[in-house]
């Protein structure tokens, strides 16, 4: 198996750096800069160009590509032109918030679908599984914000159980017991929205996988051993219907990391999505290119962590 990974390492290179040229294309073709609408609109025309030709703006696009990968294997990933400061620190400060939102997120989401699922599938055309129906319909119909802002009006406003702001509470003591408890307890609520919208694939997948099987030889023949009801589903089912759920884990994880750019925005949580958003209306360029390249490896990632994850679930399967 390690010769495939090291295998599936080296496509991924020549993946890496076509998305690079696509994705630094794409940023430089979008109107303005980072300069448009920050400067006095009465300053010569001429300093501003100036100041576009001091950044390289105004050189050939491949010239800017070039000199860009240069400083990029220097770990040089350039400077956000509106807060000054390396794109490396500036993402290396976010990056941890929407790890930890990443990870609660898929916890959520697996602490809800695979009950939801194994269940629906082993009671299907009850109440119980029409009642997963309803909830798979509607975590798969209602937008990301839609979600958010309720829970942040019912949760957060109505009810004060939960902040509505932040990643942690700034006044407390960093490193203190009482700062990890504030950085976990905001955590739960926009990773629980984000777990919620996560479900709606999972549950569907494990429930149908789950009426498949119950019809399969093996299961007619464990119950024909005299084997447990309970222990056909924990030990035969569950682990056939679980397979296709386990491919998908790293596709999940970091489909759930980078689709938080609503969460983190509507519940001012500082990680890479609300960066994000804040990037794209400054024309901060050089960032936005960083945080796309980085979500387009974290997806290439997410494809080969899937298939180590399903080849460990069920030895018979080798990933090629």
């Amino acid at each position: 198996m390690w010769k495939t990974v090291v295998r599936r390492f080296l496509v991924m290179i020549p993946q890496i750096i076509i998305l690079s040229m696509i994705v630094f294309a794409l940023a430089h073709f979008m109107p303005g800069d980072a300069l448009t609408g920050k400067l006095d609109p009465n300053i010569d025309p001429a300093q501003l160009e100036a100041l576009r030709d001091a950044a390289g703006w105004n050189d050939p696009l491949h010239e800017q590509y070039f000199r860009w990968v240069g400083n990029v294997f220097q770990g040089d990933f350039g400077r956000s032109y509106a807060q000054q400061v390396p794109v490396t620190t500036l993402i290396g400060s976010r990056a941890a918030n929407s790890i930890r939102l990443g990870l609660v997120s898929t916890f959520f989401t697996y602490i809800i679908a695979l009950p939801f699922g194994l269940f629906a599938g082993r009671y299907n055309n009850t109440w119980f599984d029409r009642v997963v129906m309803v909830y798979n319909y509607v975590s798969f119909a209602i937008p990301t914000f839609v979600l958010a802002l309720i829970m942040v009006f019912i949760f957060g406003y109505r009810l004060g159980w939960f902040p509505t702001r932040g990643s942690v509470n700034v006044s407390l003591a960093t490193g203190s017991a009482a700062y990890y408890w504030d950085m976990f307890y905001r955590l739960l609520l926009p990773g629980f929205v984000g777990g919620v919208l996560g479900t709606a694939s999972t549950t569907q997948t494990l429930r149908n996988e789950v009426i498949d099987a119950k019809t399969q030889d093996y299961v007619r023949t464990a119950r024909s051993k005299g084997v447990p009801e309970g222990k056909i589903y924990t030990k035969h089912i569950f682990r056939n219907a679980f397979l296709p759920i386990a491919s998908s884990i790293g596709f999940i994880f970091s489909r759930l990391l980078n689709g938080s750019v609503f969460i983190e925005r509507i519940f001012a949580f500082n990680g890479m999505g609300d960066l994000f958003i804040t990037s794209i209306g400054g024309r901060d360029s050089a960032v936005i290119i960083t945080l796309v390249l980085l979500y387009g490896v974290i997806a290439i990632f997410g494809s080969l962590v899937s298939d180590i994850v399903l080849s460990i679930a069920d030895p018979r399967i080798r990933i090629d």
